[in-house]
């Protein structure tokens, strides 16, 4: 397969207009990086643009690697509302949960079937697994899944399924972009040209956070600053928000002692949150000697300023489930206006029509 990062038009039947899709896994409360690093550039993307836009939440990847019912419920709830909150408009979007559209994974298993092993075989999740079994000295594919063996077929469903022309990812998710070119190359050639090649795209622009600890902010890491807090009602997502950035590790420097910015994780969340003018004053004041309680509570200032009227929506949301159904609902039937259309055609394309037409 080439692939290369043009996008192929197929055939007429295939969308002429850019169309951009995003996917969450909901398996647990989204952090500050996450809203850098996702949630802030899809919204802003498509503000002043006709492109259209799919954001789903992915909650079939999400009992991947979660086999807690209620974290995927609750999780599901949480960034839903997280996204509505922060500015998404379900109108101008299609704002689905994956779950909500069937075709999907019969899709999925469809694509199974023209999708060669080798290629499940290179997938790094799948690799990384093996790699720890095999260091441990046990079978290789120990508590291996079909599901994590499979998943780049079922990210490929997802966006083949839409034809989506444009899929914004890390450089991480680049090879199942790649393989999702290549399934559906393998299709187009031995059935018919449905799908359209999608082009995964990479905003180096877009910074990756630093966590409390120096290292990129991840979940993995315990190094995250809750967006909206952890769900625990008895502190507010404000004072967690607080808490977290009082933890960030600094050096024994001094108050009045000059300080490197380029070697602070609080200078490098800070210029995520602000402007130019501002990053060069704080630079200033680093260099003058800022102590870090005072650096930390101007981090925290700074990001509260741009956080907190969201707060209030996403906790209306959160008290509200009927309402985020309610809209989860409405982007299902957008959805699937689509998929009912490619899932049908994709089933005649391999035989599996009716015999006859009945009167």
């Amino acid at each position: 397969m080439n692939n290369n990062d043009s996008v192929t038009p197929l055939n007429s039947q295939q969308p002429a207009a850019k169309r951009v899709l995003t996917g969450i896994k909901p398996t647990g409360t989204l952090h500050l990086g996450n809203y850098i690093g996702a949630i802030r550039p899809a919204i802003e993307s498509i503000k002043n643009s006709d492109d259209e836009a799919f954001f789903f939440l992915a909650d079939y990847h999400g009992i991947i690697g979660c086999h807690d019912p209620a974290v995927i419920h609750e999780s599901t709830k949480s960034i839903a509302a997280t996204w509505l909150a922060c500015g998404l408009d379900p109108e101008r979007v299609t704002f689905y949960r994956q779950s909500d559209v069937p075709e999907i994974p019969e899709l999925a298993w469809i694509l199974n079937c023209s999708c060669a092993k080798g290629l499940m075989n290179r997938a790094h999740a799948y690799k990384a697994s093996v790699d720890v079994n095999v260091a441990n000295s046990v079978d290789a594919d120990q508590g291996v899944t079909m599901g994590l063996f499979g998943y780049p077929v079922l990210m490929a469903a997802d966006i083949l399924m839409f034809n989506a022309t444009h899929v914004p990812v890390g450089r991480d998710q680049i090879q199942h972009i790649e393989m999702a070119r290549d399934i559906a190359g393998t299709f187009n050639h031995r059935y018919k040209p449905l799908f359209t090649m999608p082009t995964a795209v990479v905003d180096d622009a877009t910074p990756l956070l630093t966590g409390l600890d120096g290292r990129k902010m991840s979940k993995s890491y315990g190094n995250t600053i809750p967006l909206f807090g952890d769900m625990n009602p008895q502190v507010s997502s404000e004072k967690q928000m607080h808490k977290a950035i009082m933890k960030i590790v600094t050096n024994s420097q001094l108050p009045n002692e000059p300080k490197d910015p380029d070697d602070s994780a609080i200078f490098e969340i800070y210029k995520a949150f602000a402007s130019a003018e501002e990053v060069a004053a704080m630079r200033e004041q680093f260099a003058t000697g800022i102590g870090w309680g005072e650096a930390k509570q101007a981090l925290f200032e700074k990001i509260n300023n741009e956080i907190a009227p969201f707060r209030a929506r996403y906790q209306e949301l959160m008290n509200n489930p009927i309402q985020l159904e309610e809209i989860l609902q409405m982007g299902a039937d957008k959805a699937r206006r689509h998929s009912r259309k490619q899932l049908d055609k994709t089933r005649r394309a391999i035989g599996i029509r009716p015999l006859a037409k009945l009167k």
